[in-house]
């Protein structure tokens, strides 16, 4: 009987779900918990959900059969404006898109046979969801951990909305292309910034999570130690001083200028004048993200103002307005120091302002430092010592380090300023002014104000009767939504129409899995048992907002009571997965445009019709350059198995996987190879180098699966296959080596595993049996496998007895077909043997 994937790999999903295998259950086992990031039901999963799912099915498979109480779950990131941008385009409701697309994805998704306890399955929008959301925002608002401010936000004129910097390309907005505004907005915030140095100094205890991800995250919080300090103006009515800081103030004897942000106090008491307006208003265009403000012109407004220096009243600076100032950043105001700043280099010479050397190379005079910065600045190490030519002291040769140090130890004395330690980050705005988000449960009343709603009218749920015709919130348009009285005094007043930003919603997914269906956020008790997650596995492009604002979330759940306080760090392991990627295939218009071809429409680098294409080899997946493979047709013409095995072999799991055909039927014929070997067991006797090897592959692939090397492991169950291939053995003995097989096979090609399982005599099903465990006895060899190096290069190697005298080693070296084929015939030189390690051959 040949292997038929088609009508084993449904069958045996059938028996698991009969008998509830994946239903995690709180018992008095040992939990462990597995989270892959969830997905957002765009219509369709792709080769990148299959990876992503896949590893996170290994592992769970894997804690299962050694004893633990697996919580595997799945849930939709639902909300967001994808669904609001398909029913302004296509019509009907974002609603109907977004559950139509969650059934079509769950169905894509089953015939991967995937470990998932899918009687905990949610979605954000899910009504349950956005009322205890609610619930939990309401706790945090009393806890003062949200407040409502006006600010800088980046506005989408076109679309009538707020977006994060991250919806910002190039200036303008990702969706309508429009050029993105500063506008001024009142708005809902999250305090993240006052977790700041706790955030950050924790991450040394984040041990499971890779060094990059921990670099990625303290650098958005951003650790700055500097000066802050005040400039006296000259004459400016109603404003004596700017305030400054700065994370340089070594540097303070370069000064040749000081800029405001358009959005500073002073900048909107000068705009009566019309230039200043005019001014201030085309700056807004820009975004409010550091990367806009990098790549804008840098452009300036001289408001004739000055400033004197703290270190010498008589030395007068230009107050500037300019553009890529932020009011959000630190004071609103810094002096330019051009000798030893790109930006403000850059704006010096644009505008003819004065670059002064603070210091130079160590050994540099006052000539030399100011004629090395005159068409470039000078920005060497901090740590890197350097001479102070503008010195507050006299020049002297120090490290940039020593010498801020100096210089906020200088002001303090003479009373001109403080040192003090800033954050880069900033508190998280969650409005949005968009309809499919969950509802900021507050209400607006003339008498009370801004008043939180009552716990008893919730879930505030959006009106189902919008249309999206026109650009803007359907909710500030609606007749009678926003219509409510006031829960304090019952004097009619107005919902607030912004709704969250999708981030809270995916900010505590992971802690509602614990009692999805609860009528409170979560349940202490399935909470302390459950949490924290164990393994945690997505991409890194969520490296730093996702997982920033789940810690977070997770500190302000834990100071709400809705988490236990273990769970302040809610991930206690992390694991980013590399993507996907295929060739592009395309050929060229007659005005040498690209047009993009499917990978099914192309055979051996030509079209049907004989049109030959070009190939850009291993490109990420994307629908626009039509490089995908879908996920279901691979299913349908191989098998889950054969779309998992591919997923796991190619390369290690962090890094990037090609998907190839030729891949895909490899490992294919690899798993009807190892169907046959079940299918056919001869009679025969023992084979103790058969048993041995089986042990070794039980410790070989535990190992590689404990240390998330998938492709390791199935190398080793490759050796193992080849092994009983090859055996002479028949019988009971090939069947245990089967069965031991079909257990190491079991976390990554489940059906298979089960179809070999039943073939060798398993009892049961190998879902439910225990993790085999290698007899260390067996693992004990008298023998060693030796790689030999020709030239600095490994080429082959060669198993010998561990006592072979050097003597015999080295002749079967020299012996050995692939050696003398790697030799060419050249004569050795040098042979080298390192006993139980390496031989080395020098030609």
């Amino acid at each position: 009987m040949p292997y038929d994937p088609a009508h084993s790999e449904p069958r045996w999903q059938q028996a698991w779900d009969g008998a509830g295998t994946f239903r995690a259950v709180r018992d008095e086992r040992p939990k462990y918990y597995v989270l892959e990031m969830f997905p957002y039901p765009s219509g369709r999963i792709h080769m990148g959900h299959v990876r992503n799912y896949t590893m996170g099915d290994v592992v769970a498979r894997f804690k299962r059969a050694q004893g633990f109480s697996v919580l595997h779950p799945m849930g939709w990131d639902a909300f967001g404006m994808p669904a609001e941008n398909a029913a302004m385009e296509q019509g009907g409701h974002p609603r109907d898109w977004t559950y139509a697309n969650i059934a079509t994805m769950r169905e894509q998704l089953k015939p991967l046979g995937l470990s998932i306890d899918w009687s905990r399955e949610f979605a954000t929008c899910d009504d349950a969801y956005v009322h205890q959301q609610q619930s939990m925002f309401l706790d945090m608002l009393e806890a003062g951990l949200i407040y409502r401010k006006s600010a800088m936000v980046n506005w989408d004129p076109v679309d009538m909305t707020v977006l994060a910097n991250e919806q910002v390309e190039d200036g303008r907005g990702w969706r309508s292309g429009a050029l993105v505004e500063r506008r001024e907005l009142t708005q809902w915030f999250f305090r993240i910034s006052d977790y700041s140095d706790e955030l950050l100094s924790a991450l040394d205890g984040l041990s499971g999570w890779p060094e990059k991800v921990r670099l990625m995250q303290a650098n958005w919080i951003g650790k700055s130690r500097g000066l802050q300090f005040r400039f006296d103006t000259v004459d400016v009515a109603g404003f004596p001083q700017i305030e400054v800081y700065t994370t340089r103030p070594d540097t303070l004897m370069g000064a040749s200028f000081v800029a405001i942000s358009p959005d500073h106090p002073l900048a909107k008491a000068l705009e009566s004048d019309p230039k200043v307006a005019a001014f201030t208003a085309e700056a807004r265009k820009i975004g409010t993200s550091e990367e806009a403000l990098e790549k804008a012109e840098k452009l300036g407004f001289d408001t004739g103002l000055t400033v004197r220096h703290p270190l010498d009243p008589d030395w007068h600076l230009p107050i500037w307005i300019a553009n890529f100032v932020l009011m959000d950043y630190g004071t609103g105001a810094i002096f330019g120091s051009p000798a030893h700043d790109e930006r403000d280099h850059e704006f010096a010479l644009k505008y003819g302002l004065p670059i002064r050397a603070t210091f130079g190379p160590k050994g540099a005079t006052l000539a030399e430092a100011d004629a090395l910065v005159a068409d470039a600045p000078y920005v060497p190490l901090k740590s890197e010592v350097v001479s102070y030519v503008r010195g507050f002291a006299g020049a002297q040769d120090q490290s940039g380090e020593a010498a801020v140090d100096a210089a906020i130890a200088h002001a303090e004395a003479q009373g001109y300023g403080e040192g003090v330690t800033k954050f880069r980050l900033r508190d998280w705005g969650i409005s949005r002014q968009r309809y499919w988000g969950c509802p900021i449960p507050v209400v607006h009343c003339d008498a009370c104000g801004t008043v939180p709603e009552a716990k008893e009218n919730l879930p505030v749920l959006l009106p189902q009767d919008v249309s999206f015709d026109v650009p803007g919130n359907p909710l500030d348009r609606h007749p009678t939504w926003r219509q409510t009285t006031c829960p304090n005094c019952g004097a009619p007043a107005r919902r607030e129409t912004d709704t969250m930003d999708t981030f809270v919603d995916s900010s505590w997914y992971y802690a509602r899995f614990t009692a999805p269906h609860a009528p409170t956020p979560t349940v202490a008790e399935d909470a302390d048992y459950w949490m924290n997650v164990d393994q945690y596995i997505g991409g890194i492009e969520h490296a730093i907002l996702h997982l920033l604002y789940s810690r977070f979330f997770a500190r302000a759940m834990v100071k709400t009571g809705h988490l236990p306080e273990k769970s302040k760090e809610p991930f206690d392991a992390l694991f980013t997965q590399g993507m996907v990627t295929h060739e592009i295939y395309l050929t060229r218009d007659e005005r040498g445009r690209p047009v993009y071809h499917l990978p099914e429409t192309v055979r051996d680098g030509r079209l049907a019709d004989g049109t030959p294409v070009e190939v850009i080899p291993s490109a990420k997946m994307s629908k626009s350059k039509k490089n995908v493979v879908d996920p279901v047709n691979i299913v349908a013409s191989f098998g889950a198995d054969t779309a998992r095995w591919f997923m796991l072999s190619d390369s290690p799991p962090e890094r990037d996987v090609e998907w190839t055909a030729a891949g895909a039927e490899a490992a294919n014929k690899f798993l009807a190879r190892v169907w046959r070997l079940a299918d056919e067991v001869p009679e025969g006797g023992d084979d103790p180098d058969l048993i041995r090897a089986a042990h070794r592959a039980i410790e070989d692939v535990t190992r590689a699966i404990e240390g998330f090397a998938f492709n390791k492991a199935v190398a080793k169950l490759y050796e193992l296959a080849n092994a009983i291939g090859k055996s002479p053995a028949g019988g009971e003995c090939r069947r245990a080596a089967l069965r031991i097989l079909a257990q190491l096979l079991a976390p990554m090609v489940p059906h298979l595993a089960e179809e070999v399982w039943q073939k060798a005599g398993g009892q049961g099903m190998v879902v439910d049996a225990a993790w085999p465990k290698a007899d260390p006895a067996l693992l004990v060899s008298d023998s060693v496998v030796l790689p030999i190096q020709i030239n600095g290069k490994r080429r082959a190697e060669i198993e010998v007895p561990k006592d072979m005298p050097k003597d015999q080693i080295e002749a079967l070296v020299l012996a050995d077909e692939t050696v003398q084929r790697f030799m060419e015939g050249l004569p050795v030189k040098k042979l080298i043997v390192v006993p139980g390690r390496i031989v080395n051959v020098v030609v």
